[in-house]
């Protein structure tokens, strides 16, 4: 026996014989298929909020209980320090500059370039690694 998809709905396979799935002859008679209502699993009387299998105030609930601390041990583990062998940024020393001269700073640094310079100059060093790799082979 070979199974189709239902011509009407497409999504419900049907045996091969049959003309439409069991949902759409329903759908066709006029008939309402409710689904039976749904209750929380915790408490057992109110239905399910949509997507989860509790209702909305034992989902409350638990969001409540998730949020806030059981007990005082959870609050002191929260101050407790942890040392990941970084320095704080107080334990770092300055260095200190005040012993350079002009001579000790490279003449590229306080110098402004145009954006045009700085794309000649990438320009030609790209031109000088091209030769270079020529000038190998």
């Amino acid at each position: 026996m070979r199974f189709v998809k239902c011509p009407r709905c497409e999504l419900n396979y049907i045996p091969e014989n049959e003309e439409y799935c069991p949902v759409c002859k329903r759908e066709m008679k006029g008939e309402r298929h409710e689904d039976p209502i749904e209750l929380c699993s915790i408490c057992n009387e109110n239905p399910v909020m949509p997507g989860r299998d509790v209702c909305f105030e034992c989902y409350k609930e638990m969001t409540q209980q998730q949020t806030r601390p059981d007990s005082d041990d959870e609050v002191d583990n929260e101050d407790q320090e942890v040392d990941i062998g970084i320095e704080d940024v107080t334990d770092i020393e300055e260095i200190d500059l005040g012993d350079m001269t002009d001579s000790d700073v490279p003449p590229e640094i306080g110098v402004q370039l145009s954006l045009e310079e700085e794309q000649s100059k990438e320009l030609d060093m790209d031109v000088d690694d091209e030769e270079s790799e020529y000038e190998d082979n």
